[in-house]
């Protein structure tokens, strides 16, 4: 193989992760003419149409799809032994790609960023906020935060949050009109503020007691995707809102919600971040692991 065409390579497998070659022009600070001029020497070297272009978007054609798959491992493998040589000198350096979910961002990861930054200067995190459950490996990622996933069976996972617990809220006002309800199956009389994922599935509440377990399909006026939206719309009354009890805590506590349900949400173990356990673990992923590690 000539030189050439492992930069070639390396040019194909940004625009197909961006989607379009200003993208990855960006992403490689290159010139947008000098990523399309890579990819069609390459497809001209190999005779084969690589990628699909169309004046909206870029995605690679059938014979493009199998290049990369077997491509990106070995790509990752490349970056692996640079970041090596670069953290040969015991300094954690790098870029570290990471997918987490908002809530996880906020509750968890959000908080100790800073200090992060601050105890590893030379690593570059770089976080993509997604709530669907994402294939660490197939997204290109060093690993991803999640809650009660089913992983795979080669994923290590680390927990690096405590204990969270679900409550369910309204506000005086709502209950002056409207029964507290003392069973989860009494919520069917009642509005309920509804969660979208961003992958566009609607949260069915879930309750747990002395082992029987309970899924709803809850009703109401409100279909929302931000947990901070949710509760400022229970404050004014709006119906019932579901949400982890660290974002209810303050209107709890100054009164300006009230809770139901409580024994019908037990803790449950909290956020874990998951990587897969074949790789060799690089000293950035290391670092954070151990920083955000969770401990009693």
């Amino acid at each position: 193989m000539e030189r050439s065409h492992l930069a070639q390579l390396a040019v194909l497998a940004a625009v197909a992760d961006r989607g379009s070659f200003r993208g990855a022009a960006r992403d490689l600070a290159i010139a947008p003419s000098a990523v399309s001029h890579a990819v069609s020497s390459l497809e001209a070297r190999l005779g084969v149409r690589l990628l699909a272009r169309s004046t909206r978007s870029v995605a690679p054609t059938e014979e493009g799809a199998r290049l990369l798959e077997r491509l990106r491992p070995a790509l990752s493998e490349i970056d692996l032994a640079l970041e090596a040589a670069v953290e040969a000198r015991d300094r954690p350096a790098g870029n570290l790609r990471l997918t987490v979910p908002r809530t996880a961002l906020n509750l968890v990861v959000a908080p100790k960023l800073g200090a992060f930054a601050k105890a590893y200067p030379e690593i570059v995190l770089d976080v993509v906020i997604e709530d669907r459950f994402t294939d660490v490996v197939e997204g290109g990622f060093d690993a991803g935060v999640r809650l009660g996933e089913s992983l795979q069976q080669d994923m290590v996972a680390v927990r690096i949050g405590p204990q969270i617990r679900g409550a369910v809220v309204g506000a005086p006002s709502y209950f002056a009109k409207m029964p507290k309800p003392k069973h989860p199956r009494d919520l069917v009389g009642h509005r309920c503020i509804r969660f979208r994922f961003s992958s566009g599935v609607l949260y069915r509440w879930e309750f747990e007691k002395d082992g029987e377990e309970i899924e709803l399909p809850v009703q109401g006026p409100l279909i929302l995707g931000v947990d901070s939206a949710i509760v400022r719309a229970a404050i004014d009354g709006a119906g019932l809102a579901f949400v982890f009890e660290e974002y209810a805590a303050q209107a709890l506590a100054a009164g300006s919600l009230v809770r139901v349900l409580e024994d019908w949400c037990p803790p449950f173990d909290g956020f874990s971040i998951y990587y897969p356990s074949r790789r060799q673990m690089r000293p950035a992923l290391r670092a954070f692991v151990d920083f955000f590690r969770w401990r009693e």
